[in-house]
């Protein structure tokens, strides 16, 4: 596990300490997600999940309108507003000291997000389906993950390919860091390698085992695999089925240097970081 280099994400007056990693917690307020579409989208649901979620340890709440499994239909922006500003009023109001993310692709609804009390913002499209994303990010001085995609979540599994997926995406960061520092973002950045967004098999294995190949760039990276078709596939189980391979795929990522875990399952996430904390300790 590589803690050689510390990050500080700076979320308004607050911070967040990076040198442990830390969970974000998943909240779909969709009706189709791949695990658990329509089951977070009643206030009473929200509101226990999201209570459940903080008390297991999330440092971040991830609020999701607009599902990006692969083959999912577009919604348009009013729709992805509709579900979202209510449900991120009412935990603003109901959990006024949690950090929550709001996970979208387009700027008005980052800003929006960010107006009604939102605190970061998380980009499947690392500012490629909307060209008014980073000067807004720049804008609202606000931490952004950039991930990366390739093609649309429509489209995104259609045969993806790549002669080297490792240095194809960290080649994608560095041109869109350096898009960033010129409308004067230079901080506050987290990278995603998009598990499944746009990746074979093994192309998902080949960026698990080089996390820190991209920590090479200055910023955090953020891993999402959370009972995804790298496990499921490999394992010939369905989504529900998926814990322990999340759990032990989280721990991969970990030893590799993840510094966020986004995921469905909080309590074992936070778990598999107190204990590969306590490995490195040791190590040291």
């Amino acid at each position: 596990m590589d803690k050689s280099t510390s990050f500080l994400l700076n979320v308004k007056k607050r911070s967040i300490d990076l040198s442990s990693p830390v969970v974000m917690g998943i909240l779909n307020i969709t009706p189709d997600s791949f695990f658990d579409g329509g089951k977070y989208s009643g206030k009473d649901a929200i509101l226990f999940q999201t209570d459940k979620m903080l008390n297991e340890g999330a440092a971040i709440i991830d609020v999701g309108a607009f599902s990006s499994r692969p083959g999912a239909d577009e919604i348009t922006e009013e729709e992805e507003l509709n579900r979202l500003i209510p449900a991120l009023r009412l935990l603003i109001d109901k959990f006024p000291e949690a950090i929550f993310s709001v996970d979208t692709f387009r700027s008005n609804v980052a800003r929006i997000a960010i107006e009604n009390g939102a605190h970061i913002i998380n980009d499947i499209s690392g500012g490629t389906f909307d060209d008014d994303m980073f000067t807004t990010i720049a804008d609202l001085n606000v931490p952004y993950v950039l991930m990366h995609i390739k093609g649309t979540p429509r489209n995104m599994q259609d045969n993806p390919q790549y002669v080297d997926v490792v240095q194809e995406v960290k080649y994608f960061f560095k041109n869109q860091l350096r898009k960033l520092k010129n409308v004067g973002v230079t901080s506050n950045v987290i990278l995603d390698p998009g598990f499944g967004f746009g990746k074979t098999l093994k192309n998902n294995y080949e960026l698990l085992k080089d996390i820190s190949i991209f920590k090479d760039l200055g910023f955090p990276v953020l891993v999402g695999i959370s009972r995804k078709s790298m496990i499921n596939k490999v394992l010939n189980i369905s989504p529900s089925e998926a814990l322990n391979g999340t759990t032990v795929l989280n721990t991969v990522a970990l030893l590799n240097g993840a510094n966020i875990l986004r995921v469905h399952d909080v309590k074992e996430a936070v778990e598999a970081v107190r204990l590969v904390d306590i490995y490195g300790e040791i190590e040291r």
